[in-house]
């Protein structure tokens, strides 16, 4: 049969039925005599065959006969489907491979998608962080300013990194501490910050937020 199938291979290059423009019994009784698996090399008997067999339904009613079929069975008229069942509707010659692929690909698509998505759920999420530029007065022009920075800056807690401050005016003398600080959301609360800051009624008077930007 190899060397009918090499002379199918090569007919069937140039066109899409063994004869004529529509499938005919002469497809469909080179089609019956075909080994249950075809060499890899033979696209175009492949291709042919795959399309014959999506007429399996209709193998029966197609108009033609299987004369033209006979040249490329050298005679002989083998026929695995004689041992197959006699409902061609159940024959699968070539949809096994295909399916096998299928289902590997989907399997491989699924492995993917999971590995994908357990990478995403183990990635470390990203804090949000906040930079707040706040104000802290005195009581007074004889209030010691180091004293009140230094007790701002005693206060400890995770989430929260103190930045760089300076001392500006508001007149008669007297200056407020404006420092900056970075705050993770989740874990500081500056309305609680600000509490704890006026708890040191030594030195503040009073605290503010002069300014609060996302990073």
């Amino acid at each position: 049969m190899s060397a009918n199938l090499q002379k199918l291979e090569q007919h069937l290059a140039s066109r899409s039925y063994i004869e004529g423009y529509t499938p005919s019994q002469a497809d469909v009784h080179v089609f019956k005599a075909l080994p249950a698996s075809l060499d890899s090399s033979l696209i175009n008997v492949t291709r042919w065959a795959n399309h014959i067999k999506s007429y399996a339904s209709e193998h029966a009613s197609l108009a033609g006969s299987s004369t033209a079929g006979e040249a490329f069975l050298g005679g002989a008229s083998a026929a695995p489907a004689a041992a197959a069942e006699e409902d061609d509707d159940e024959v699968d010659l070539f949809g096994s491979d295909d399916e096998e692929a299928d289902a590997e690909a989907e399997k491989l698509k699924a492995e993917r998608v999971a590995a994908y998505n357990a990478k995403k759920a183990n990635k470390p999420k990203v804090a949000a962080k906040s930079v707040v530029t706040l104000e802290v007065k005195p009581w007074d022009d004889e209030t010691d300013m180091e004293a009140l920075e230094a007790a701002v800056r005693s206060i400890e807690q995770d989430g929260l990194l103190w930045g760089a401050s300076k001392l500006v005016a508001v007149g008669y003398g007297i200056k407020k501490l404006q420092i900056t600080l970075v705050v993770e959301d989740e874990k500081v609360s500056t309305d609680e910050l600000q509490d704890k800051i006026a708890e040191f009624d030594d030195y503040v008077q009073s605290t503010d937020i002069a300014a609060m930007q996302k990073l």
